[in-house]
């Protein structure tokens, strides 16, 4: 009959690494990109809305001084810019943000 001989834990297992003896020094990370509303104030966008958002004003005060002919035009190209440039600036932004 053989004799079998018995392991206690801690030989089997080494103890848990101590605690170094240097302390580490606190650093702050800032990271405004993904989480700061200010980055998505892209000069690009802000020009493009700023494009349409100018003409839909000269679009009213054409209207309020009674050229419904040039207004009538202006409506016809807005209907077509504002998807195109939504839609562009969308997937401009998307493609340069990083996440």
């Amino acid at each position: 009959m053989r004799k079998t001989k018995g392991f206690t834990f801690r030989k089997i297992f080494p103890p848990s690494p101590k605690p170094s003896l240097t302390r580490h020094r606190p650093f702050k990370a800032y990271s405004f990109v993904p989480f700061s509303p200010l980055a998505m104030l892209d000069p690009t966008i802000l020009t493009i809305g700023g494009i349409v958002l100018g003409i839909a004003i000269i679009e009213r005060i054409l209207e309020g001084w009674g050229v419904i002919d040039l207004v009538d035009q202006f409506s016809k190209v807005i209907r077509f810019i504002l998807p195109v440039t939504f839609y562009g600036a969308l997937f401009y932004f998307f493609a340069t943000f990083m996440f």
